[in-house]
């Protein structure tokens, strides 16, 4: 079947499939640069969202390894401020498996519209981790501890911290040192929303009263943070999946160790990376979702399949994804 009729006539952003090291579908749909008529293309850099989690979780794990952190080791110990009424006992296992229960800037088991964050709060004053503070400081705890699996934001924003409080360097900087370069993901980073490089995609919500559509420069962190937020393109997601599973980033015993169900949830959740079954095999990905962005990546590892999907007018990746997977694996 020629896979590429599968996708919608009216999608926008861009899709890569790679199996056994061959790339069987990459395309590009739509504008990068809506008013200008600039299209997307295979080498844009797409905003991801919250998969830039995944990469945090490979900085910490990569921490672990080099036996500079560990499993065990207490927020309390690991971070230089006080934490108020958040359990200083919380662990870096239980950031990275989302059980921690420390109180969440983005609660989005009740919160819908991320942008809705920044009615009092400017969203340019989201510049790194610390910027994020003061919206969950003063928070309580959601619940004890390792109690339970609740997708969290915040926990990733701490892990960065803690990864720049162990490294000394900005968790950005640190990413691109020790990960991006050495999985020749030259084209991902963090990037300000107003000092943006080349090649770029801009971000689209669609206004229903107007009928037109804006951008997401008033929705999101002006810069990405632990929580998500990194520019990347098709190319260099199949890069880091390639170098992830073969065991450049960490060993390969870590790295099966970060793809198995860690969240004691239905939802299976490792460190970082979502699993999900089918036929009785799970596989790996990660995904994101921010007002005008949508992102899902995945990997089969019996067939070394990769499948990538962005769309930077946040149209639904997930529909799509499940149904070249459906076909691929």
């Amino acid at each position: 079947m020629n896979i590429e009729t599968l996708i919608n006539a009216d999608f926008r952003g861009c899709i890569q499939v790679v199996r056994h090291g061959e790339t069987i579908l990459e395309k590009a749909y739509g504008f990068a640069d809506l008013a200008n008529r600039v299209p997307n293309e295979p080498d844009t850099k797409f905003a991801t969202a919250s998969a830039g989690k995944v990469f945090v979780a490979a900085g910490i794990l990569q921490l672990i390894e080099q036996g500079r952190l560990n499993f065990s080791g207490r927020i309390g110990d690991l971070l230089d401020f006080d934490l108020r009424a958040i359990d200083r006992n919380i662990t870096v296992e239980e950031l990275l498996t989302h059980t921690s229960g420390i109180p969440d800037y983005f609660d989005e088991s009740i919160m819908e519209e991320y942008e809705d964050l920044w009615r009092d709060y400017p969203n340019y004053k989201i510049r790194s981790n610390r910027d994020l503070l003061p919206l969950f400081l003063d928070k309580p705890m959601m619940y004890p501890r390792g109690s339970r699996f609740q997708y969290n934001n915040t926990g990733f924003v701490v892990l960065a911290m803690i990864l720049e409080s162990v490294t000394g360097a900005a968790f950005d900087e640190y990413l691109r040192d020790c990960l991006f370069i050495p999985c020749g993901m030259t084209s991902t980073g963090y990037y300000e929303l107003d000092r943006l490089p080349a090649k770029c995609a801009s971000n689209y919500i669609y206004d229903a009263e107007t009928q037109t559509y804006r951008t997401n420069i008033f929705s999101v962190d002006a810069k990405g943070t632990g929580a998500g937020g990194a520019f990347t393109t098709v190319g260099d997601i199949r890069r880091f999946w390639e170098h992830l599973m073969s065991g450049k980033v960490i060993s390969p015993d870590m790295t099966a160790n970060m793809t198995e169900n860690h969240s004691g949830d239905a939802r299976c959740y490792g460190y970082g990376i979502w699993l999900r079954e089918q036929n009785g095999i799970y596989f790996p990905y990660f995904q994101g979702s921010d007002p005008g962005v949508s992102f899902i990546s995945s990997y089969k590892k019996e067939t070394e399949t990769v499948v990538t999907l962005v769309s930077n007018y946040g149209d639904d990746v997930w529909q799509l994804h499940r149904k070249l997977t459906e076909e691929l694996y």
